[in-house]
């Protein structure tokens, strides 16, 4: 599965990392996040990870009627496979960053592989005036905080969510993380096709060098064979080399606001579908062709729109 020459494309949309001192463009509003969405669908993106925030100041909400402002009308402008994070912000608590997902029941949601260290504190030596009070302690705590994922969490949302049909974008950032979810493969509490986003260049986790892609990807096929899809995310500047490298190695690619705000070099990407479209191209370089949502679905198992819960 993991040498599939269909290539699904994941945009993340707004991410709960980069703050709206950041960037014009980082989407915000419910209409934002909707538009931004449907317009990397257009442009290519089979699936949409989704998080949601506050209207008033941009910090990350995770409540599910902040979610249902705007997946149905996703929902109903696109074919997309939305994808609601479980992620939400390392500082809520897990039923916090569940909750969304319980109730909505997607096709499809994020579930980070273990606790880490999440560091964004080095972002303020780039950015120092900010909008909004909350934004820079916010980055500051990240220097002190441990992002909790422990196997309880873990199988406690692997257990509700797979109750609801929902099956899980499995956010691996380091070795130990393959290695977790080969665990629950093993009690069956995980399934293949087992859809594995391996994470390059966040503090805390696996770098961004090729090396590193290349330890993580001959890992998870020791473990995982043939049970599994591969995909990748680089963060900022590894955004494009990342998924680059990942596509010749014959795996999928996240791109999206959320992984990066840049396009090129001190280019700010205005659109979540601008980052898709450069994706896009690269691939097709390579010879290779874009899935679309439904090509997405029947390759990763989902059970598909109809059955959701918005």
């Amino acid at each position: 599965m993991a040498q599939q020459r269909k290539v699904i494309i994941t945009c993340a949309v707004t991410g709960s990392i980069h703050t709206p001192s950041m960037s014009p463009h980082l989407p915000i509003t419910p209409q934002q996040i909707a538009d931004a969405a449907v317009q990397a669908v257009d442009a290519g993106a089979a699936i949409v990870h989704l998080h949601a925030r506050n209207v008033q100041d941009g910090r990350p909400v995770q409540t599910a009627s902040a979610f249902r402002e705007f997946t149905s009308d996703i929902k109903s402008r696109s074919n997309a496979i939305i994808n609601i994070t479980t992620g939400g912000a390392p500082s809520m608590t897990v039923e916090e960053r569940f909750q969304p997902a319980l109730e909505l029941k997607p096709e499809l949601a994020s579930l980070n592989m273990g606790s880490m260290n999440f560091g964004l504190f080095p972002m303020l030596e780039r950015y120092k005036a900010f909008q909004h009070p909350w934004e820079k302690p916010f980055l500051e705590g990240t220097k002190d905080l441990v992002f909790k994922n422990t196997f309880a969490d873990i199988e406690h949302v692997l257990t509700r969510g797979s109750e609801n049909g929902t099956r899980f974008e499995f956010e691996c950032y380091d070795t130990a993380h393959l290695y977790n979810l080969a665990y629950f493969l093993d009690r069956k509490l995980a399934t293949p096709p087992l859809f594995v986003q391996t994470v390059f260049g966040i503090l805390g986790g696996i770098g961004n060098h090729p090396d590193d892609v290349s330890h993580l990807k001959r890992t998870a096929d020791r473990l995982f064979g043939k049970d599994y899809v591969w995909s990748v995310l680089g963060a900022g500047k590894s955004q494009m080399p990342i998924a680059s490298i990942s596509a010749a190695q014959g795996g999928h690619v996240r791109v999206g606001l959320e992984d990066s705000l840049w396009l090129g070099p001190g280019q700010l990407a205005k659109k979540n579908a601008d980052q898709v479209s450069c994706v896009r191209t690269i691939l097709e370089s390579l010879g290779l062709s874009i899935a679309s949502p439904n090509e997405a679905r029947a390759l990763l198992k989902l059970k598909g729109a109809k059955q959701v819960d918005f």
